[in-house]
């Protein structure tokens, strides 16, 4: 899937690091920390979608917002460390298409944002369908944020899918706790590398007999142990 996608965020770590992920996904990716300057982008027209931090600096993010519907209705994408449910209401109400909250996982607000593009602008042909691995133990449909194993559909949370599609994109590679800490958080949490462990031990036990899925590297990390179907 393409798409332009403005991105709208005064932390520059953030707006970097989102940009690298849209760009691996396949979308193009403009950024800028000013409202104002966002407002003035969408009057020109050519963005497909927004990403939004609402506390801006300069504009309140709901003007932003505002823009964006009078733009032809161009589909926006929350992204706050607002969490309340009230502030999560007020944004959908003034025409946010979803809605994020810091901390996040880049991951899944990349798959956000393509389930936003699909739903209002693609077709079935978009979709790249799932990948298989292990012979068909293991599929994933990254365009419908779906896994199976063994044909069991599995629900995973954003932590545990962002680990098994970081491993099972990398065939191979031997990921530190701190590699997927970054892979998955987009940043590194105070306590959180250590956790891993915690999250990689629920994975294992939602795969269930195929728990070998994921091996561990002693004293490295962990791997995809499956291999990629032709």
């Amino acid at each position: 899937m393409t798409g332009a996608v403005l991105i709208v965020e005064d932390e520059r770590e953030i707006r970097d690091l989102l940009r690298r992920y849209l760009e691996r996904a396949g979308l193009t990716a403009r950024t800028t920390p000013s409202g104002a300057e966002a407002i003035r982008l969408l009057g020109e027209g050519g963005v497909d979608l927004v990403v939004l931090d609402l506390g801006l600096p300069d504009v309140d993010g709901l003007d932003v917002l505002a823009a964006a519907r009078a733009a032809g209705g161009v589909p926006t994408v929350v992204l706050t460390a607002r969490s309340g449910v009230d502030d999560r209401i007020r944004g959908l109400r003034h025409g946010a298409d979803d809605y994020v909250t810091k901390p996040f996982s880049p991951t899944e607000l990349v798959l956000r944002v393509q389930a936003v593009l699909h739903r209002l602008h693609g077709t079935d042909s978009d979709s790249p369908g799932p990948v298989s691995y292990g012979r068909g133990r293991l599929r994933i449909d990254e365009t419908r944020h779906q896994v199976e194993v063994s044909g069991q559909l599995v629900e995973l949370t954003p932590t545990e899918w962002g680990l098994l599609t970081a491993m099972a994109g990398a065939q191979g590679r031997v990921f530190s706790r701190y590699e997927l800490v970054n892979r998955v958080r987009g940043y590194e949490f105070a306590g959180y590398e250590r956790t891993i462990d915690s999250h990689v031990k629920n994975l294992r036990r939602k795969v269930g007999d195929h728990g070998d899925i994921i091996a561990t590297v002693l004293g490295v990390g962990y791997r995809m142990a499956l291999h990629r179907d032709p």
